[in-house]
């Protein structure tokens, strides 16, 4: 069981470097990603005062705390006082670098006061609202940790959360003492028992939704029902790690099993209590955000429009003023009522407060459609209240803004909703009114940049560069990454972050993507006839063009059938956010571009939330490491530790490994040693055009460098 738990604990520390995690407080256990918890070295999530607000099991036993750390005990205070001015100033380059950063330093355990020597490194979460930090003790640091059987034995044992590992026919192989005791069975009833045998129908249809999201790609915070032997329900958290042996193989799973029973049912009212209007029922302002930035996401991805109406209610104060606060809350439940029979069931009516109210109506093909819920709306608000012996009437302003016409981001598409509002309210109430202010001239803006692009494409204006990859065996340029830009009539050459938010959201992603393939294809052929049958360019896919229409890709097929290029001379890298997207067209569109013969590499690894069970599901060609990874190889030997593990990962995967941002040739030679496969950077050169990019190809062909040590 420790040679399994050792494997998955490599694993774990691998991802534990690899991922980034969010930390927001307010859903930090949903943030902290499962894959830190069993790691072997200590990792934190803290507020920017030190706060710890998760750590993992060994950062908790490094500590002597109890990992759920109630009493949100600051970081600061086991930092050795001799040391905290360097502590502070370590954390201040760490809020303000886009780098990691790390320090040595002196800690004290909260146990006995024992100080202690660590390694800390640090970099601002990416939500802007937390630091991540890995403690690394300095005595022999990660090696000595993942070497240490009997160390990682005692936390095991001595755990206060249920650990439960089950092998890969989900039979339990084995459970620590907690576990046991949380079910209430001896450890030797237990193993060789299925994970089901403990659960109910109800816990086993959620086992079984998590497994299909799973393979789905969908990483989230569960909660499972399981049995004791008493009958009694114990529901419970369950982070798992796969384990996998050297050749990748799926052995099984560990589970850190948290207890929440206690806890579930207050969490229900406290999460009810957030999230809706005790008075009407409706979202609250808090589930109304939330729900509206969902809807944006989804409109944005399927490429349809969204409304939001913005209501008041028109002469509200004085039936409140009249008639008293009671008979006010009776009129709002019944106006909220009145709203909601406006609109679909499927449509999101919120209460922001007071006697405003929104709609959220996704999924709009026709104006004509909003036109007749906001006509209904003022309607079923215009008839008469009854309040007791009075029968008031009241009329409602309605403003309303437009996904993606009027704004594009969520808080923006409020606020112009309820400009509109005021607008209506101004120009005599019991009326709506559509967003057309000054936005008119950034839409105006928008349309034309829609047209330039368009315009573009006809005119030629687009041009491929070309970023040399090496290879780091022999110095040889063998691949080139394509990066596309547009030398503007007016504005110059423009780089992708200029305009390709323009073109995802006019919906011309696809005609650009297809030209950007045939331009490389072209160029691939020309190079693989002047370097070698092998040579291959990749192009950058986003997650819009894989919603596309799948005709595409059988047509890229058929263009390099024609030109007479082997498929696989094309490479389609993508980000690790498309493994996350669980639209099917996703997983299709990854599965034809496989079956077609072209690779598939991963980009920037290391900087989003993909695992190693995505990279088996989807079939990965190349792993690109992220240059955060790469920048302090040379002067880090936690950074080249990691590097190095990754690679080794790979290479079992059946992966090659691209090192992305490479600057110094010390850089390049320490990945060299590591066993690297490829490298690209500005120690080479940056993107270059066509003809500049052939003319150091050759030249390295020529006279190629010294090879790389392996």
């Amino acid at each position: 069981m420790l040679n399994d738990m050792a494997i998955m604990g490599e694993a774990a520390a691998v991802a534990a470097y690899a991922e980034s995690a969010a930390a927001d407080p307010a859903v930090e256990q949903e943030c902290f990603n499962d894959i830190y918890l069993l790691a072997p070295v200590g990792y934190f999530v803290l507020g920017f005062d030190t706060t710890i607000l998760q750590m993992n099991v060994v950062g908790a036993d490094v500590l002597g705390l109890p990992r759920s750390n109630p009493d949100r005990v600051p970081f600061r205070e086991f930092i050795a006082t001799r040391f905290h001015q360097d502590f502070d100033e370590f954390l201040r380059r760490a809020l303000n670098s886009k780098l990691p950063e790390h320090c040595d330093l002196q800690m004290v355990r909260a146990r006995n006061q024992q100080g202690f020597p660590v390694t800390l490194r640090a970099s601002a979460d990416s939500s802007g609202q937390a630091i991540r930090v890995v403690l690394e003790l300095a005595e022999g640091k990660l090696a000595a940790l993942e070497r240490s059987e009997e160390r990682f034995r005692r936390i095991v044992h001595s755990a206060e959360e249920g650990i439960w590992e089950i092998d890969g026919a989900a039979r339990t192989s084995f459970v620590n003492p907690k576990m046991a005791q949380m079910l209430g069975y001896a450890i030797e009833d237990m193993l060789e028992q299925p994970l089901v045998a403990f659960m109910d129908d109800e816990g086993r249809a959620l086992l079984e939704r998590n497994i299909a999201r799973r393979q789905l790609g969908v990483s989230e915070r569960h909660e499972f029902k399981f049995l004791r032997k008493d009958g009694s329900e114990l529901w419970a958290t369950l982070a798992t790690n796969p384990i996998f042996d050297a050749d990748g193989t799926y052995l099984g799973a560990l589970a850190l099993v948290t207890d929440i029973t206690a806890d579930r049912a207050s969490s229900e009212l406290v999460w009810q209590r957030a999230n809706f209007d005790t008075l009407t029922t409706l979202p609250n302002r808090h589930m109304f955000l939330d729900r509206l930035a969902q809807e944006v996401k989804k409109a944005r991805r399927d490429g349809l429009q969204l409304a939001l109406l913005f209501v008041d209610l028109d002469g509200f104060k004085q039936v409140n003023d009249t008639l008293g606060h009671d008979q006010g809350d009776v009129l709002l439940v019944e106006a909220a009522r009145r709203i909601g029979a406006s609109v679909r069931t499927s449509d999101t009516v919120a209460r922001l407060g007071g006697d405003e109210f929104t709609v959220i109506l996704p999924g709009l093909d026709r104006m004509a459609g909003i036109d007749r819920i906001a006509e209904a709306m003022l309607a079923l608000l215009n008839r008469p209240f009854k309040l007791g012996a009075a029968s008031p009437s009241i009329s409602a302003s309605i403003g309303i803004a437009l996904f993606p016409d009027d704004a594009d981001a969520p808080e923006e598409l409020l606020r112009q909703a309820d400009q509109a509002m005021y607008a209506a309210k101004q120009a005599g109430r019991n009326r709506y009114s559509y967003f057309t202010e000054d936005l008119q001239l950034a839409a105006h803006a928008r349309q034309q940049l829609a047209l330039d692009l368009r315009s573009a494409l006809s005119s030629q204006q687009f041009e491929l560069h070309y970023q040399p990859i090496l290879n780091l065996l022999d110095g040889r340029v063998e691949r080139a990454e394509a990066l596309l830009r547009w030398r503007h009539p007016q504005r110059g050459l423009l780089a992708p972050a200029e305009f390709l938010p323009a073109a995802e959201s006019s919906g011309m992603m696809m005609e650009i993507g297809d030209w950007v393939f045939r331009q490389a294809a072209q160029q691939a052929r020309r190079w693989q006839d002047e370097l070698g049958a092998g040579f291959q360019i990749s192009i950058n896919q986003s997650p819009a063009q894989f919603r596309g229409d799948a005709a595409l890709y059988a047509a890229w097929l058929a263009y390099a059938t024609g030109l007479g290029l082997a498929p696989r001379s094309i490479v389609i890298e993508i980000a690790e956010g498309v493994l996350m997207d669980s639209t099917p067209q996703v997983a299709e569109r990854l599965a034809a571009l496989r079956e077609m013969g072209l690779q598939v590499a991963l980009d920037n690894f290391g900087t989003g939330y993909a695992s190693l069970s995505h990279l088996k599901r989807v079939g990965i060609d190349l792993l690109k490491l992220d240059q955060s990874f790469i920048a302090h190889v040379a002067s880090d030997s936690g950074d080249l530790a990691m590097c190095e593990a990754l690679i080794v990962m790979a290479h079992k995967l059946g992966l090659k490994v691209v090192a992305e941002g490479v600057e110094t040739s010390a850089q390049s030679a320490l990945l060299a040693l590591a066993g690297c496969d490829y490298a690209q950077g500005y120690l080479y050169s940056g993107a270059l055009p066509a003809a500049q990019f052939g003319e150091l190809a050759r030249q390295a062909l020529a006279n190629p460098p010294k090879p790389g040590l392996r």
